[in-house]
């Protein structure tokens, strides 16, 4: 198990949408942690091309992370509304698997020796294409009863993942009122569900007394990600990275991308708090929106990621920060 022949118990968390790159990946794993690719929104083109430049800055392992993205299109009349109220700047609402099966084959064909999943279970054949060519098999995990389908499923290790973590939830049911358990007791649930089972903790983990916790907890490895975002290795834009630095505390929210993500509160945040459940629909049609303020500097109608204990985070080098970490 990849796990077993790390020096430090770091995993550097997917990051996918725009800091994650292979400079940080592979920072991590020079440090000796597990560096993560977040495939997510990237081609399958692109990922085998991040792949490679991983590769070429590495010997250490590195880990690539897929969305699930399964299920029925969200019914329109549950977001016309919202999406017309965007304005014109507006982009064009529509569901797609973020060429799932593409970065399958891709993954197949070039291995790394991590693939995880979020957002769901992968489909059984996809696990054994992986599988058969040397992968192992991650899955994130937001409940106990998440935890136990992966492990029928095939999971060789679970992500679980933290009420405090940034970024999107993974629940595999995004529907409203799903449960949103906190790391601690997460790790507890699945303890009792099974002791044994391999588990990466994730969600608020900013320093080496967090880690050190999420460990005596039961987990085998720790998963950072806002803590790694002001690396300069990482891709934040310069907005973000003053947002992370701030005092301003997170929420949940679905006003960007119409999944549950949790990220620093801003204007577009505060404007939208009933925005609809139609993921990936709502994050196609905010994208213009979006990479529109990115390029104006403009924090205000940006998703802006982050962990809860995001003002503890470090501008370092990503290396110094496996370190800080390592308990």
């Amino acid at each position: 198990m990849v796990l077993d022949d790390l020096d430090t118990p770091i995993v550097l968390a997917p990051l996918a949408g725009g800091p994650s790159t292979p400079e940080l990946a592979a920072a991590v794993s020079n440090a000796g942690g597990l560096g993560f690719l977040g495939a997510g929104y990237l081609t399958a083109d692109a990922l085998g091309e991040r792949i490679r430049a991983t590769r070429e800055l590495t010997a250490g392992p590195i880990a690539v992370n897929l969305f699930v993205i399964s299920g029925e299109p969200a019914d329109p009349a549950t977001y016309i509304d919202y999406v017309d109220a965007l304005g014109p700047e507006a982009g064009r609402p529509r569901f797609d698997d973020d060429e799932f099966d593409a970065k399958v084959e891709q993954l197949a064909s070039d291995p790394a020796p991590v693939v995880s999943f979020t957002f769901g279970l992968p489909p059984r054949t996809a696990i054994d294409q992986l599988r058969a060519v040397g992968s192992e098999i991650w899955i994130t995990v937001t409940s106990p009863d998440e935890a136990n389908a992966a492990l029928d499923a095939g999971a060789d290790v679970l992500v679980a993942q933290g009420a405090e973590a940034g970024g999107h939830r993974g629940s595999f049911d995004d529907g409203q009122g799903q449960p949103v358990v906190r790391l601690a007791p997460l790790l507890e649930g699945i303890r009792a569900i099974n002791p044994d089972a391999p588990v990466v903790a994730a969600g608020g983990l900013a320093s080496a007394v967090h880690v050190a916790g999420a460990l005596t907890s039961g987990a085998r490895a720790a998963a950072a990600g806002t803590a790694f975002m002001l690396a300069p290795e990482a891709g934040t834009f310069d907005a973000h990275r003053e947002a992370i630095a701030s005092e301003v505390p997170t929420a949940l929210t679905r006003a960007f991308t119409g999944r549950l993500a949790r990220g620093i509160r801003n204007q577009f945040m505060e404007e939208h708090p009933d925005a609809p459940c139609a993921y990936p629909e709502i994050h196609y049609a905010t994208a213009p929106i979006r990479a529109a303020a990115r390029k104006a500097g403009d924090p205000s109608v940006v998703n802006l990621w982050a962990g809860e204990a995001h003002q503890l985070a470090v501008t370092r080098p990503a290396a110094d920060t496996v370190a800080a970490l390592t308990p």
